[in-house]
Formats: structure tokens, sequence, C-alpha cells
């Protein structure tokens, strides 16, 4: 029977989209070596599919809402366990009031985010504030204004490409702060000039609403992989597993979307045998957060309810001169600061130092035997 409304031939396009992503789990593009990776890939499918119907199914840039990007149960693009994100769709031609609370985190920020209109991936970052450019009174209170006009020192400027925001909230905790669910980060944004209600939704909006859901999941599966750089095209992703290409510039990833500006980063792949280790040795910087974190394939961390798959300062045992020793491995390799592949052979570890008030010291590895 041949659907006789939009939104019907819409949900038979999603569902067709789901079946095309259980094929594209055989495409050369994906580096999968076993059926667990297969089935990593559909699970990352849903999660990916989870964070559509929040965000995109009813969008509404008249009406925003700041929704949570991820959750222990929802990853995707890159999660950290100690950094809570929100996000919101806008229109670039509006002007809206932000208001919120630090909520004691150790970092702050707004980042408009460019080309995400209709659900599509960021293409490139806009303007960014943190909270050492905005005022915040001594309670932790905040109020923004976003818009494409001047507001003074509390604007976060929407150029004519902006589709959405994200927030971070970085937390340097000894317990993740993703994983606290007494966590509450006040977050509102509202339009200056009142919308009134939002009309009852017709078949066209809802048709509109899954072809954004669509889009969205298309982005992050189907068309991974023929879009993003290879390895070696970003300076601080190394092109050689096991080891880091310590890049001495920084651009600000301002060409990089769903990207921090503040962050600098370091990234390079482990692909080690069952009974092999990665040795990370490096210092931390001075700077305003600093943490490395697993993913698998596609950018989620491993399940971190029980083991350590990332570590920020507070959680690290530094050596007597102030170094620190890491070990990427399968198993405890009896020494402080595992990070736990959940049995993973190939993944990425990605370094993150916020703010840096020196420049980074190469981080140096090594590739042991455990006994």
């Amino acid at each position: 029977m041949e659907p006789n409304h939009d939104s019907s031939l819409a949900l038979r396009e999603l569902a067709e989209l789901l079946t095309s992503i259980d094929d594209d789990v055989s495409d050369a593009r994906w580096p999968f070596v076993d059926e667990q990776d297969r089935v990593s890939y559909r699970q990352f499918a849903m999660h990916a599919l989870h964070h559509g119907l929040q965000f995109w199914l009813e969008a509404d840039p008249v009406r925003p809402w700041f929704h949570r990007w991820f959750s222990p149960s929802k990853k995707l693009l890159g999660d950290n366990p100690d950094t809570v994100y929100y996000g919101t769709v806008i229109d670039p031609t509006r002007t809206y009031r932000i208001r919120g609370n630090t909520a004691n985190a150790c970092y702050t920020s707004f980042t408009v985010e460019s080309g995400t209109a209709g659900a599509k991936m960021s293409q490139k970052l806009g303007h960014t504030l943190n909270d050492s450019e905005f005022d915040v009174d001594a309670a932790g209170n905040y109020e923004l204004v976003a818009s494409p006009e001047d507001h003074g020192r509390n604007w976060l400027r929407l150029d004519p490409d902006a589709g959405s925001i994200t927030t971070r909230h970085y937390f340097e905790w000894q317990r993740c702060a993703a994983l606290d669910p007494t966590l509450h980060i006040p977050l509102v944004i509202e339009p200056i000039e009142d919308p009134g209600p939002p009309p009852v939704p017709d078949d066209a909006a809802a048709a509109a609403g899954i072809r954004r859901v669509q889009t969205f999941l298309r982005s992050v599966t189907l068309d991974w992989g023929h879009t993003a750089p290879p390895p070696g095209v970003i300076p601080w992703v190394s092109a050689r597993p096991n080891e880091f290409t310590n890049p001495a510039d920084h651009d600000g990833n301002l060409a990089i979307g769903y990207a921090a500006t503040d962050n600098v980063y370091r990234s390079t792949r482990w692909q080690l045998a069952p009974d092999e280790a990665l040795v990370i040795r490096g210092r931390f910087p001075r700077c305003r957060f600093a943490n490395v974190v697993l993913f698998n394939h596609h950018m989620q961390t491993p399940n971190h309810d029980r083991r350590a798959v990332s570590l920020n300062r507070v959680q690290t045992v530094c050596e007597p001169d102030g170094s620190f020793r890491m070990v990427v491995a399968h198993r405890d390799p009896g020494t402080p600061n595992w990070l736990d592949t959940r049995g993973l052979g190939c993944g990425t570890v990605f370094w993150r130092f916020l703010l840096p008030e020196e420049p980074l010291e190469p981080l140096e590895t090594e590739v042991i035997r455990l006994g």
C-alpha cells in the first residue's frame, strides 16, 4: 500500500535508511576486523538515532530548548566523561537571551556551530564565548545575548550561517561528571520577542522532522568517512598508530565542526595485541583543564561506569618529578593510571588541554608486552 501522507513516506524513508546502515557495515572504508566491530557500528547508529530524535525531530529555532548532548547511554562525536554538553537550534536572524549558572564547573563556554541548519553536520566554528569573556556574578549566575547585532561584552554573535549552539561545562573531579545523576546545570534560552505558542504539528511538519532525523543519522553513518579528513590531514591527528605527532601550532580548531576553540588536542590510534600495552609518558602543562579519553571506531567512550577509560589531572597519579606514566592495556598492568581498552584491539587515544598557559611537552610512547 502506497503512503498517502508525506509523514508516512518520510517514516518509510527512515526505515530504508536503517537498512542501508546495516548494509554499510561491510563497506571497505571502515577499519572493522571482526563481528564485534560490526555490532558496535549498529549500536552506534542507535545512539545517533536517539540523538536525532531528541534533538532534531521537533527542533524549533523560533522556540529553542537546550538538550543534553550525551549520557551514559547516548554517545557520539567524541563524548567526554568529565564534561556535560548541551545544544540547541537557533535562527541566525533572531535574538535570544541565555541565562544560566556555572554550577562550579572549572570551565563554561558557548560555541556557535555553522552550517547545521536542517540537521546537517557542523562545517566550522562560529563565535565562542568562555566564562572569562562574559560577566559571572559571585553566585555563578550569568546572562548572555545571542544575536546578529552587537550587544556588548556578553554578546554571542550569530553569523548568517549559524544553525545551532553548543555549550560545554568541564569538571575535573575524582568521579567523572558525566556519570553524576545529581549534577544539575541551570541553563535556559528564550527568544527576546515572544513568538507565541507553537502550531499544532501537521503532516508537513511531521515529515520535515522525520527527515531532519534522517539527515543527521545519515551524516554520522553512511556519509562518515567519505567527508571526514583522513588521518594526517589535521596536524594533531597522528597518521601512525601508537605515537603522537606533537605539533607546535594551534589554529583554534575553527575549521572543525563541534570542536572547542579553547582546546589543544592530541590524538593517535592504538593498535595492540592481547598481550601488548601502550605506555604514554608526559607532563601536564599549566592549563584550565586536561584529560585523556579512549574512543572506539565511532568516537564513543567505552562504558566507564566501573572501568577507567579516561583520566583527568585529579585522577592521575603523577611521578615524584610531576610527570605521568599512563598505560593503555586490555588488562590491569598492575601500575597506576591504567586506561582500559575494554578489549578493543584498536581505538583512539584523545587528549584535551584546555587554555594552556605554556607550550605542550611532547607525549612519548612505547609499546610493551605484559607478563
